[in-house]
């Protein structure tokens, strides 16, 4: 193997050469290097073959490196604390700009179930599901049943939000809540009374009994169901009859 110097201008110094390898890079430069060639095989004739080597001018040509990009972020600010923050759980599952530190998980940030939601902030299920901007939602294991399908969890003030875009103002919210409770009350009590009727006519029934001739309804007063249609009920076995007046 052969070393030997070249007196190089641009390094002040010498460059070595290892075996037509050039070994030196200078940045912003370009020069004419000598190299070796592939070498030359001659034929003796005598038997045996020689290897010339010959040497090249190459020239290397200046090598610009383009600068690299400049890396820009875009900083988040957290509605709570004002600061700049890049990423966090409210934002990355529900958009909502709030940090790490500042996130309220029992309080202002609590989630709650899609039948919380429905309920307590009268919402349908084309507000959650159609109406724009569709609300996000978590999915989490059933704590009761785990057999039982997942739970979509929502972002609390994300819901009260969709609420008052529906309703208006927090008064005619309270408002229909107010309605609704009360025709809840008054289902609930038609059903009772409904119990109850059923249960007298099924005790006045089990203490009549059947006589050698037939049973004789006696009906008290006469009730108005509809327009031209009354009926009367027997008083000992709730018999109802409903007829039409003329």
């Amino acid at each position: 193997m052969k070393y030997y110097h070249e007196k190089c201008s641009f390094s002040g110094g010498s460059c070595v050469k290892d075996d037509g390898r050039n070994m030196l890079e200078h940045a912003g430069s370009s020069r004419t290097a000598k190299v070796k060639a592939p070498p030359k095989i001659i034929d003796t004739g005598g038997g045996f073959f020689l290897e010339e080597e010959e040497e090249e001018e190459h020239k290397i040509e200046k090598i610009v490196h383009q600068p690299g990009p400049v890396l820009e972020f875009d900083y988040l600010i957290c509605e709570e604390c004002g600061k700049q923050f890049m990423d966090s759980y409210l934002m990355q599952h529900f958009d909502w700009a709030t940090c790490d530190n500042c996130r309220d998980v029992e309080g202002k940030h609590k989630l709650i179930t899609r039948t919380e939601a429905k309920q307590d902030y009268l919402l349908k299920d084309c507000d959650l599901d159609k109406r724009e901007p569709v609300l996000k939602f978590i999915l989490k294991k059933n704590p009761h049943n785990s057999q039982w399908g997942d739970m979509k969890l929502y972002l609390k003030l994300q819901v009260i939000k969709r609420s008052l875009e529906i309703w208006g103002s927090e008064e005619a919210l309270q408002e229909a809540r107010e309605i609704r409770q009360d025709n809840r009350e008054k289902m609930k009590q038609k059903k009772f009374d409904k119990k109850v009727k059923e249960l007298r006519r099924a005790v006045r029934s089990s203490l009549w009994k059947r006589g050698t001739g037939s049973h004789q309804h006696e009906y008290g007063p006469e009730e108005n169901i509809e327009e031209d249609m009354y009926k009367k009920t027997c008083t000992i076995c709730g018999h109802e009859l409903t007829y039409e007046k003329m």
